[in-house]
This record gives structure tokens, C-alpha cells and sequence, in this order.
């Protein structure tokens, strides 16, 4: 599967003046600088959202290129002889990943045939310029030549500019889940300090009181003498 993407490359364009975006499969020696290239895209997305926008490693990207059925695409612009990546697109025509809670039976019953779209990152210079809509016209004709019915990805609800984009474009929202939190009253986990009653002064012991004195006149009582036997 590697070696078929190193060799491909998929011809399509887009103009922007005197910008030619150009797309292609990505190759083993791409995997670097396009690891960075998501971290800059997605820098600042991350501090804002409750999950990661990208992959939470580097180790699960590197994996990423070893898997079946996956596509991952590259954009670029040239500049003399330098090629400087301008957008990334990652998808997938199956659910996959050990983590991935999505249920297959979902789309199944309804008959849908997704092409899950994993990753879509455009360079930040780049925004607004035209190169989203090209990644993503890029995947719908992947889907549309693979028999797909659907394209399905996922947003964070307060990624507002990426929501604005794919509604423009007619994507509707599943039943996902959302996120809530409420927030409660928070207390110190180390309790305030505490009174507590003072040490008991020790009591001494009572002394034994002495066996009283005979009284005078008092005669002692005389033992029992035993029975006679033969009485």
C-alpha cells in the first residue's frame, strides 16, 4: 500500500492568480514535515477544545501511513524550487482505530456509505483563499469514484469558522454526542482547622479506708460446732 502511494499522483489543480495548488498521495519522506504542518494548523484550535482537532500523538500519525484503506493527500504550492504544504487531508472508507467510538451500524441501517474524512487542515495563510474548497472538492470526488454515499467528519462546536464553512456546503449534523459540564460549587479539599478540648488534669487515686475499730462490749460470734455424726 506505501509503495502505491509514493508512486501516484493525482493531477488535479487549482489557480489562484499566480498560485497553482497542486495535489498529491503522501510519500514516507513527507511524514516529518507534515506531522509540524498539523501542529501549526491546529495549534491554536487545541487550546480551545475539549478534544484534540489532530492526532494526540506523533507515534499514532506514523501509524496512520502503515494502515489500509486510508487516504492521505497533500497540498502544495511551489515556490521556485521549494514546495511549501498548504493543506493535508486524511480519510478513511471504513471506521478505524482501537479508539474510535463511532458505530458502524449506525450509517449501515440507513443505508449510508460514509468516506470518514479524519484530518482537513488548511495553512493558516492560506484560509479564506479558496484552498479549503479544493481539499474538499478533492474528497467528494474520492467519495463519488469509490461508490461513497456520504462524506462524515467531525467539529467541535466552538470551532465556529469550520462550522461556518461546512454548513455553507451543505453538511448537516448527526445524532453525535455534545459535551456538558455543569459547574458546582468547589470546596478545599484540606479541611479548616478545628478546636478541640484541652487535656483533663489527672485525678489522684483514693486512698483504702482503714478496717474499723471493735466496738467495746461487742462479743465476737461463736463458731457453729458440727453435728454429731451418730445424731
Amino acid at each position: 500500500m506505501a509503495g502505491e502511494r509514493e508512486g501516484t499522483v493525482l493531477e488535479a489543480t487549482a489557480g489562484g492568480g499566480d498560485v497553482l495548488v497542486q495535489v498529491r498521495r503522501i510519500h514516507r519522506r513527507d511524514l516529518n514535515r507534515v506531522w509540524e504542518f498539523l501542529k501549526h494548523v491546529f495549534r491554536d484550535v487545541n487550546r480551545q477544545t475539549v478534544e484534540y482537532q489532530r492526532p494526540r500523538s506523533k507515534r499514532r500519525f506514523l501509524e496512520v501511513y502503515e494502515e489500509e484503506g486510508i487516504e492521505q493527500l497533500l497540498f502544495e504550492v511551489k515556490h521556485g524550487a521549494r514546495r511549501e504544504i498548504v493543506g493535508y487531508a486524511e480519510c478513511a472508507f471504513e471506521i478505524t482505530g482501537t479508539d474510535n467510538w463511532m458505530n458502524a451500524r449506525y450509517f449501515s441501517s440507513r443505508d449510508m456509505r460514509p468516506l470518514f474524512v479524519e484530518e482537513l487542515a488548511v495553512h493558516p495563510e492560506y484560509q479564506g483563499r479558496g484552498v479549503g474548497a479544493f481539499v474538499l472538492e478533492q474528497i467528494e470526488h474520492l467519495a463519488r469514484v469509490r461508490g461513497c454515499t456520504h462524506i462524515v467528519l467531525e467539529v467541535a462546536e466552538n470551532n465556529q469558522n469550520a462550522l461556518q464553512f461546512y454548513r455553507t456546503r451543505a453538511f448537516q449534523k448527526l445524532d453525535a454526542a455534545v459535551f456538558l459540564a455543569k459547574k458546582i460549587a468547589s470546596e478545599d479539599e484540606i479541611l479548616p482547622p478545628r478546636k478541640i478540648k484541652g487535656r483533663r488534669k489527672a485525678v489522684a487515686p483514693a486512698a483504702p479506708a482503714a478496717p474499723a475499730a471493735p466496738v467495746a462490749g461487742a462479743s465476737r460470734p461463736r463458731a457453729r460446732k458440727k453435728k454429731d455424726a451418730a445424731s
